[in-house]
């Protein structure tokens, strides 16, 4: 090192180095307490970190993060005081031990002065140290003289009398009250300022609060000290409002960016009239939006009052149907919902009641689930590796899609287009299905919430046959009449489809909340049974 320094040309003039010291390896752990500890107070310091056993604890190598937090309870009798989190951190500390001499020592004017030498050794090292950076949470004091506040006392201290001596106190209206001048004097934190209840500092009496209130077990999520600035959120306005009996004006904030739900008008079966038109927060944007799609929607409902989502999207092009679904508006400016009964989910023209008109049994919706179709979607590499091994024949198969994609809200009994089903009877093209579902034998005279126009034995009919159709082309299998027939009229027959394919274990495919097909068929046999004995008798 000396000659290098030499021949750098610092010279002989150089100071010398620094002498080398061991560095002892005994360990020592730090506490960076928040506070000023004496030597006598050590004991107490130690008794607010949970005692020597949990400071151990937390220094421990093999602890586990959870239990190598530290916590400081600067009132540990109290069991209200919130503690103030600490974190074991790794550090490469050095130990020092300072020895400071004094000497006495005349100065040139023969006067003695106090000279002070310093010596530092080196005792060891600190891999670990206890560091509290963390803001300290939010502290409430409750009446203390409180049931409750006695009973947590006495859970603490494992007082099996006092938490036997516990009563719910009888809750009072009055949660303030004037204080007494003969009691004696109240506890200064539970005294309320004249001022913030409308009197006068001089002549209103003090009060005291009656409210048991009781400290959460964490008051403030943040551990770190935000930089708030303190300035006016720039979204929030002052909006005036007038009240109509009183004309007195009042003032509040309001914010202007708040998010404003678009969406159709949802009733339920029960309410008796049905929306007109549409909300005024809707009606407020119509202008904003696609005046000549907002007209095409209008004119589908004018040729049919009740669509399925699916069906009235197929009306339209891929680039028209993506603006009706992304707008959130469209649809609200010209249909409503009902949340429930046969024509729940479907979108209905405002003003038409299908409760009111029997032709709108043809509107009437069947959803079946197919618990077998595959819920994920597939991932964004995968549709881009298809995509591209699939280039050469992009536009056929585009014009397939696009072919199917619009008779997907339609079930002819020969062909399917999807996994899942939501049909509405007057989509329904199978011939045997549309002689059911057009026959006026069975139609109610006035609608019912469950059943719509039809009765229950004639739409479970349509439903079972539906169901076994659906499940057996699911299945690679085109239901004759012949097996319908079976299903509806003999006695005891069922029918097993042929499976092309077999189910995962566990999973079937079922209508919701329904049987199996071939189940539901003998189900259905029976009640069919049923009644005819009834009627014969």
């Amino acid at each position: 090192m000396a000659a290098n320094t030499q021949a750098n040309g610092a010279g002989p003039s150089s100071s010398p180095l620094a002498p080398e010291h061991a560095l002892p390896s005994k360990p020592f752990y730090s506490i960076e307490y928040p506070g000023y500890v004496r030597t006598t107070s050590v004991p107490q310091a130690v008794q607010t970190l949970g005692g020597q056993s949990r400071v151990s604890s937390a220094f421990r190598r093999s602890t586990s993060k959870n239990d190598s937090l530290l916590e400081l309870n600067l009132r540990p009798d109290n069991p209200f005081s919130h503690p103030i989190p600490g974190d074991i951190v790794p550090t490469n500390n050095i130990l020092l031990k300072v020895v400071k001499r004094k000497r006495r020592k005349l100065n040139p004017d023969g006067q003695e002065e106090i000279v002070g030498e310093y010596t530092a050794d080196a005792v060891g090292v600190i891999p670990k140290t206890a560091r509290f950076r963390s803001m300290v949470d939010y502290q409430f004091q409750p009446d203390m003289s409180d049931p409750v506040s006695k009973l947590r006392m006495a859970m603490n201290a494992m007082d099996a009398d006092g938490i036997r001596s516990y009563s719910i106190p009888q809750e009072k209206e009055e949660y303030t009250l004037a204080e007494d001048p003969d009691a004696m004097q109240i506890d200064p934190q539970l005294a309320i300022d004249p001022q913030l209840i409308g009197g006068s500092q001089e002549h209103a009496p003090r009060r005291k609060t009656t409210l048991r209130m009781f400290p959460p077990p964490l008051f403030s999520r943040q551990t770190i000290p935000q930089n708030y600035n303190y300035k006016a959120n720039p979204v929030s306005v002052v909006a005036t409002t007038v009240d109509e009996e009183t004309g007195e004006e009042k003032k509040r904030l309001i914010n202007k960016m708040r998010w404003k739900g678009y969406g159709p008008i949802s009733i339920l079966h029960a309410e008796k009239e049905v929306p007109k038109k549409p909300p005024a927060n809707v009606e407020e944007v119509r202008d904003q939006y696609d005046q000549k799609l907002i007209q095409a929607l209008e004119e589908r409902f004018q040729e049919r009052p009740i669509w399925t989502r699916a069906a009235l999207l197929n009306q339209f092009t891929h680039a028209q149907a993506r603006d009706i679904v992304n707008s959130k508006v469209l649809l609200p400016l010209a249909c409503y919902v009902f949340q429930d009964g046969p024509w729940r989910d479907t979108l209905i023209r405002f003003g038409y009641d299908p409760r009111h008109h029997r032709e709108a049994r043809f509107y009437q919706r069947l959803y079946f689930r197919n618990l077998n179709h595959p819920m994920a979607r597939p991932s964004v590499v995968t549709r881009r590796q298809e995509s591209r091994y699939a280039a050469t024949s992009q536009s056929r198969a585009a014009t397939e899609k696009d072919r199917d994609e619009r008779r997907s809200h339609i079930f002819d009994g020969q062909t399917i287009t999807s996994e899942t089903a939501a049909f509405q009877l007057c989509d329904i093209t199978d011939p045997l299905l549309k002689e059911m579902i057009e026959s006026e034998e069975e139609v109610r005279e006035s609608s019912n919430e469950r059943d719509g126009w039809y009765t229950t034995h004639a739409l479970e009919r349509i439903k079972a046959v539906l169901r076994f159709k659906f499940f057996s082309l699911l299945e690679g299998h085109v239901a004759t009449d012949e097996e319908c027939e079976k299903i509806l009229t003999q006695e005891g027959t069922t029918v097993t489809v042929p499976s092309s394919k077999r189910l995962r274990p566990g999973k079937h495919n079922m209508a919701k909340g329904a049987l199996r097909p071939e189940d539901a068929a003998v189900r259905l046999e029976f009640t069919v049974l049923g009644m005819e004995l009834i009627t014969d008798l």
